[in-house]
């Protein structure tokens, strides 16, 4: 039997003109994309348009391509360029206009600057609305290190600078003493004051210099031979050592009182380490620290960080979070990672009920722990009249009371408490090793704290959220990085990496209210996309 092929042409022409829309299947997220877009308040980002000269592609259409090409695991602007030219779905949402990659990357990275976070905010109150969160409920937060755009091997480490600067100083002031001795020398000048400076920066080192010129200038008494070379050391200083000691300052300076180090390729870029494979070998990248909040594994809030550390984060978070939504969750749910006093002073400063783990918290429920008898939590307290109880029955009295500043300034109150007679005591191995009587350090109101976090995740609903909180933000990074592959940000620079992380978390929300809508959770609901 004859095989009958169907035929076709590809010159053919229709009689009547043909809609995209009719290609736009009625259960595409590029209708919901749309949808969504128009419905968001883009009058900042228009203000960025200074008018005149030659028209620019519509603010809209370019958040429709790039949310589009979000949700769809494009990070690309060349490639969604090519998208533009191709795909049926870009072509309809963009009106078969085709913006170069150099604008739709402009766009990205300068019109969208400042104004991403109130898009995000946006969506998420839409998604409050349907009902798919509560933004005053709960929040469960995490972090995780995605790697920065720039070379590993550009690194800068604030040690490594302060050592440089401080042999530069030292050099400098042996230098400069020198030279003022020999002006002396040659002037014969006796009360003519010594060099002594404790701290020399580039500033007053110029001005030294400065100093040192009008006097061997001014200074008949010093041979034209010595004059020259005087003249031709401070000229060296001014070629080499100020040169590199400003280089020093500057560097100081990008690095900043939070940080210690920084890439030259990406100075906002903070040096971490990344757990690279599933052998949790750690190796150092230049990256951000990526905080979110989450809820129903929908992103409800996120913050960009340079702190290597999840305890810093947490309160800025928490602020943000509620400047953008004029709320504060009723409680908040995180690991260990963020127990500190500060933190749990703040939620209890706003009403914000703690499901925060502790460092210690995991071992606590061990029996070894318990059993622990070096262990200060073990203790006996007795808090009426201040005294701890060691293992032997000895009371432990207040000693001493100190106050310390952590590295965000923060002020601990620590209380001293000392045994009175630890000498020929048969537990004195186990209990410590110190060679004198036992003492412990306190800090009272973070040992406060820590019950209420204790009693509040071990109740019925902290074991509840303790259990949802690992497949909570963890499930949604693990979404991110897995099946949507962003694991290094392609722009440079911490505002531009917040635009960059901010059109990932509005694409991840996107394909959750997607995926809730052609499901059975609407409820019922029913949102009118055309």
């Amino acid at each position: 039997m004859e095989v009958v092929f169907k035929p076709y042409n590809q010159n053919q022409i229709t009689l009547f003109p043909e809609a995209l829309d009719d290609y736009i299947p009625k259960n595409h997220p590029a209708r919901l994309i749309s949808w969504v877009v128009d419905r968001l308040d883009i009058s900042p980002i228009m203000k960025t348009y200074k008018g005149g000269g030659t028209s620019s592609y519509h603010p809209r259409m370019m958040l429709k391509i790039l949310f589009l090409a979000y949700l769809l695991n494009v990070f690309s602007s060349r490639k969604i360029e090519k998208l533009l030219c191709e795909n049926v779905a870009f072509m309809w949402l963009s009106g078969k206009q085709c913006p170069d990659f150099r604008t739709i990357n402009n766009f990205r990275s300068k019109r969208l600057k400042k104004h991403i976070q109130k898009l995000f905010s946006e969506v998420v109150i839409m998604l409050a609305e349907l009902g798919m969160v509560d933004i005053r409920k709960i929040a469960y937060t995490d972090g995780t290190k995605i790697e920065a755009n720039a070379n590993k091997y550009t690194f800068v480490w604030q040690g490594s600078v302060n050592y440089q600067k401080d042999k530069l100083e030292a050099r400098l002031k042996a230098i400069l003493k020198e030279i003022s001795a020999q002006i002396k020398l040659e002037s014969k000048e006796k009360n003519q004051e010594d060099f002594d400076i404790e701290k020399l920066d580039s500033a007053l080192l110029e001005e030294k210099i400065e100093e040192l010129n009008q006097k061997i200038k001014n200074d008949d008494r010093i041979q034209p031979t010595q004059k020259k070379k005087l003249q031709r050391k401070i000229e060296k200083i001014e070629k080499n050592e100020l040169k590199k000691l400003k280089q020093y300052e500057k560097q100081l300076e990008i690095i900043g009182p939070d940080r210690k180090s920084y890439s030259k390729t990406d100075p906002d870029a903070t040096f971490m380490r990344m757990k690279d494979d599933r052998m949790n070998n750690k190796e150092l990248k230049p990256a951000y620290n990526v905080q979110i909040s989450t809820q129903n594994q929908i992103i409800t809030h996120y913050g960009i960080y340079q702190n290597r550390t999840d305890t810093r984060t947490y309160i800025d978070h928490l602020k943000k979070y509620h400047e953008h939504y004029g709320v504060y969750p009723e409680k908040a749910v995180a690991d260990a990672g963020y127990g500190s006093e500060e933190n749990y002073a703040f939620m209890e400063a706003h009403s914000i009920v703690s499901y925060v783990k502790y460092n210690w918290y995991e071992k606590e429920q061990k029996k070894k722990h318990r059993l622990d008898i070096s262990n200060v939590s073990n203790l006996y307290y007795n808090e009426k009249e201040d005294y701890f109880v060691c293992p032997i029955g000895q009371k432990m009295y207040l000693k001493r009371r100190y106050k310390e500043k952590n590295r965000s300034g923060y002020e601990q109150e620590i209380s001293v408490y000392q045994a009175q007679n630890c000498r020929g005591c048969p537990m004195r191995g186990s209990c410590h090793k110190s060679a004198g009587n036992r003492q412990i350090h306190v800090n009272h109101r973070l040992r406060k704290y820590k019950e209420i976090s204790r009693r509040n995740l071990l109740s019925e609903e902290g074991e509840k959220y303790r259990k949802k909180r690992s497949v909570e933000p963890e499930s949604v990074f693990g979404q991110l990085k897995q099946n949507k592959g962003f694991r290094r940000f392609s722009l440079r620079g911490l505002e531009n990496v917040e635009t960059e992380f901010g059109l990932v978390a509005i694409s991840h929300n996107l394909q959750k209210l997607w995926k809730w809508l052609l499901g059975d959770n609407a409820g019922g609901r029913v949102i009118q996309i055309t």
